[in-house]
This record gives C-alpha cells, structure tokens and sequence, in this order.
C-alpha cells in the first residue's frame, strides 16, 4: 500500500488543542495526510485567551526542520505562527531550494487578541518568508499590517494582494471572515484568490454563524497543504480546504468556558453516520482509496 502525502506544519503549539501545531496534525490526519511538525513555541492557552508563550532558541527550531527534511519526503508543508525574527531567519535559510509547496499562513495575533509574534519578526516574515511562499493566506488584520494598507473594498483587496506579491508571495489568498456581511456588497462569505496575471476569483461558502471559530485559520492552510500533497491543483485545495472547514464550523463545539474550536472530526462523523461529505471530499475519498488499493 502507498504511504500516504508527508504534510509538515512548521507552527507554534495550542495547549488548548484548537489551533495551531495541534489543529494542523488534526485536519492532515483527517485529510488522509501523514503529518510532520517542527514546533516554533509553547503557548499556555487555553479557550479563554493566551496566558504564556515560551519560544525555543532558533537554532532548535532549525535543528527540528532539518532533521525531520533528512529523513522525510515532505510532500507538502505549511507556516503558522513564527515568534520571533531569529526564528524565521534560521527556518527560511533551510527552507530556500524547498522541493515541496509551502503554504505560509502569516499567524501574527490569536483569536483572544494576544500578540503571537514580535515586533521585529513583521520585517523578517515579509523579507524572508514570503518569497517561500507558494501561498500567503492572509486574514484581513494580517493582510492590512503586512502591506499598510487599510482595506475597504474591492479596490484595496487588489492593492493589498500586488503589493504581497511584489512581497515575493505566489499565490495570494486573502480570507474573508474578517469581513461582516454589508462590506463589499457580498452578503455572503467568500475568500479572495490572487494569482499573478490572473483575474481575482472571488471562492464563496456558507455563511456559518457560531462562536466556536478557533483554530479557523490554522485548519484552512493545513488543509490546503494536504491538498497539495495529494497532488491536487490550487484550486482544487482550496475548494477542498474550504469544505473541509465549513463542515467543521458547522459542527463545532464548546469544550471549554470560551471560544470553542471548529470541529476537525467531522467528516469522520458523518461518515459513521451515513452522511455524504461532497464533492470535493468525495474527491478526496477517491484518492485515498487509491492509496489502499
């Protein structure tokens, strides 16, 4: 039987269990994904708010990456939160000549608002990652402090997106959640994809209205990542990403007093309960199948 796609996430760990490193093997696992993790720090967190965060000299989070490249072949992999300018740098040295997608999502600040990354590591992440990237995936927040652009429409969507591909970025996926329902005249949900000398494609989803949304982000770019590891396009990744988590907010829950996480079991459970996933996940379900055949 073939292995299954070697996805490496390179991210911070969520004590919490809803995002980060924690959220990344969950949603790899479920996407029929081996996962690989290089952890850039130890966040004491919980589903009220971050508490703590505890980073590793940058030499072991590069010591981490090469020895898990030495042996693995990493069909795809993808960025989160990065801490600190000396970590970016010591990464993005091992990272040039990568012979795998990289889907660099630009964690800067958790959903409770603490600050996850360092004043000085803005500069390295724009310098020294985004010309990694394949994909930059970019909450609104992320895409205004990366490009300095105050986004207010159509208009700034398109700025914002040149100017992270002037960045270095390939592809740019600026998300849509941050965006309530009269901005933009959408009235719906919708990410934006940016591909250089391509027309914006505007990739809409339900709506979902729930609280439980932690760990949103980080489970969108591990998804696209095991997507592209299983050697679809682009675009069928983030179709299948955004299924993926759409049926997961869907279905999310509340373990803890705060914002519950998104819920990355549940194309297993419905699944077991004779649902249909969809077409893209059906899409998946073929694949894997044919990894066991």
């Amino acid at each position: 039987m073939p292995n299954p796609p070697s996805i490496l996430t390179i991210a911070g760990s969520d004590s919490g269990g809803g995002a980060g490193i924690q959220a990344d093997l969950k949603t790899v696992a479920m996407l029929g994904g081996y996962g690989l993790s290089v952890i850039t720090a130890l966040t004491a967190q919980n589903s009220m708010g971050v508490t703590g965060i505890e980073a590793p000299p940058a030499a072991f989070a590069a010591l981490q990456l090469t020895t898990v490249l030495e042996d693995f072949e990493v069909a795809a992999a993808k960025t989160g939160m990065l801490f600190s300018a000396s970590i970016i740098e010591a990464l993005a040295e091992r990272l040039v000549g990568k012979k795998f997608p990289l889907v660099v999502d630009p964690v800067c600040v958790s959903q409770s608002g603490h600050r996850l990354m360092q004043e000085d590591a803005v500069q390295a992440l724009r310098e020294r990652m985004l010309p990694l990237a394949d994909l930059l995936t970019p909450n609104r927040p992320e895409a205004e402090l990366l490009t300095g652009i105050k986004i207010s429409g159509e208009g700034d969507l398109r700025e914002a997106a040149a100017r992270l591909h002037g960045m270095g970025a390939g592809a740019v996926l600026i998300k849509g959640g941050h965006f309530d329902e009269s901005e933009l005249g959408q009235g719906r949900m919708a990410d934006w994809l940016f591909v250089p000398d391509q027309e914006p494609r505007v990739l809409e989803q339900p709506r979902v209205r729930t609280e439980n949304t932690h760990g949103t982000g980080c489970t969108l770019s591990a998804a696209i990542a095991t997507g592209l590891g299983h050697g679809l396009s682009l675009g069928e990744s983030i179709a299948l990403a955004q299924e993926y988590l759409n049926l997961a907010l869907r279905t999310g829950f509340a373990p803890g007093r705060g914002c519950g996480p998104v819920n990355h079991s549940a194309p297993l459970q419905q699944a077991l309960r004779g649902g249909v996933a969809g077409g893209v996940l059906a899409r998946l379900a073929e694949l894997m199948a044919g990894q066991c055949a």
